[in-house]
């Protein structure tokens, strides 16, 4: 058994800890600099066991957790569905097993880096319709004008949903991630509400779309027709699917982009050498989603046998928590981890989570960030945070600097 495991009762914990373990919305957690707070934890509680389960913040623990047979994520007792407004395991971050395998089957080919790649004029032409309408202000609140629409707007696209319901769904996202209940049981409560009216509305359309019997060129219609080993979906497994796929679209794409928005208008030496070379920023975007980390952790799993991993005993019901954004500057895995290189070489970072249930879409966010900023680069000559207004963050399970007010010369 390790000696670096600390035991503790969850009521004993640091606020900043329980706000991280249970998603507390905007809770202790320094949300703009967490850096520091994860720094500490890998010095001083690198794994913390409390009464239902163990805490992982090392890279190396958290890969292997992350890999482990015993370890699920489709358990109802640790609340993830429900926490993302339902009451069935959404598909596939839910699911796991064989049957994991059999939508992965379906879904990894979908988002695979050339298909995405092809999506790029039409992000990049969207990015433009957006700046279009901000460019001659002089200045814009760039998460509502920029960071929710643009990235919104290319989901509803690939996805087949029309755009006039994008602000209904975005409305319960919101109210789903980031409602007003003040525990996490009166936060579930409300989003479980939220969830069932969203996935009614999500139903009314994919019934819409089946009346009609006609083919359409789109996520939508690749799951209505998609068959795989035999199988072919049947509705409520695409409800699932459009479940997940409208929460994390309509959220993490717009919470990274903003997050590495703002670092660039604090950092003006970074932010006009990635202006003068933009070859640079895909390498800039990888080092920043590795130190932004804005999707933090990889949610509350259950082990299903008693068993050891990297000498920390599991008990069978143990809930695990692991935190991505930790083992990203984990100094075992990075040299100078709190030192932001936008050309560094070696950068394995788990940003878009670890293990069999790694990020579906990396490869789409990756490039709708990378062409977002750089379609703002291309239209103006320099930005800053406008002076005399502050950038705000948020956490509601997904970091984002949900009040971004910009400056910028156009060209």
């Amino acid at each position: 058994m390790r000696n670096d495991i600390v035991e503790i009762k969850f009521e004993d914990m640091s606020r900043e800890l329980r706000s991280m373990i249970v998603y507390e919305s905007n809770g202790a957690m320094d949300v703009e600099t967490p850096q520091a707070l994860f720094d500490e934890i890998l010095r001083t509680s690198p794994v913390v066991r409390w009464e239902m389960g163990v805490g992982f913040f090392k890279m190396e623990d958290i890969v292997a957790v992350a890999r482990h047979r015993n370890i699920v994520s489709c358990d109802p007792n640790t609340g993830e569905a429900m926490g993302m407004g339902s009451a069935e395991p959404l598909i596939p971050l839910h699911i796991d097993g064989d049957i994991h395998k059999h939508y992965r089957k379906l879904l990894d080919p979908l988002f695979t880096p050339p298909k995405m790649k092809l999506l790029e004029p039409t992000i990049r032409a969207t990015a433009d319709q957006f700046i279009d309408g901000f460019i001659g202000a002089g200045q814009a609140e760039m998460y509502s004008a920029f960071c929710t629409p643009l990235p919104s707007t290319v989901f509803m696209q690939i996805f087949g949903l029309p755009l006039e319901d994008l602000d209904f769904l975005i409305e319960k996202k919101n109210r789903i991630l980031k409602n007003e209940g003040t525990s996490f049981e009166e936060r579930e409560a409300i989003g479980r509400v939220e969830g069932l009216e969203m996935r009614a509305h999500l139903r009314k359309r994919l019934q819409e779309r089946l009346s009609t019997g006609l083919r359409h060129d789109d996520l939508l219609d690749t799951f209505i027709h998609f068959e795989v080993d035999g199988h072919q979906l049947n509705e409520d497994e695409i409800i699932n699917i459009m479940h997940l796929f409208t929460i994390a679209g309509l959220d993490t794409v717009t919470s990274s982009l903003s997050c590495i928005l703002a670092w660039f208008a604090k950092h003006p030496e970074e932010r006009r050498r990635m202006i003068d070379h933009p070859e640079l920023l895909p390498a800039a975007v990888e080092e920043l989603m590795r130190y932004e980390s804005p999707v933090p952790s990889g949610g509350h799993r259950t082990v299903t046998d008693d068993c050891e991993i990297n000498g920390v005993p599991l008990r069978k019901g143990d809930v695990v928590y692991l935190c991505w954004a930790s083992a990203n500057v984990d100094p075992a895995a990075f040299e100078s981890p709190h030192t932001v290189d936008l050309t560094r070489e070696q950068n394995r970072h788990i940003a878009f989570a670890s293990g069999l249930h790694r990020c579906l879409g990396s490869h789409l966010a990756r490039i709708e960030i990378v062409a977002a900023i750089d379609q703002l680069h291309r239209r103006v000559s320099d930005y800053w945070v406008t002076p005399g207004a502050e950038v705000d963050y948020e956490f509601a399970g997904v970091r984002a600097a949900n009040h971004l007010p910009l400056s910028f010369t156009a060209r």
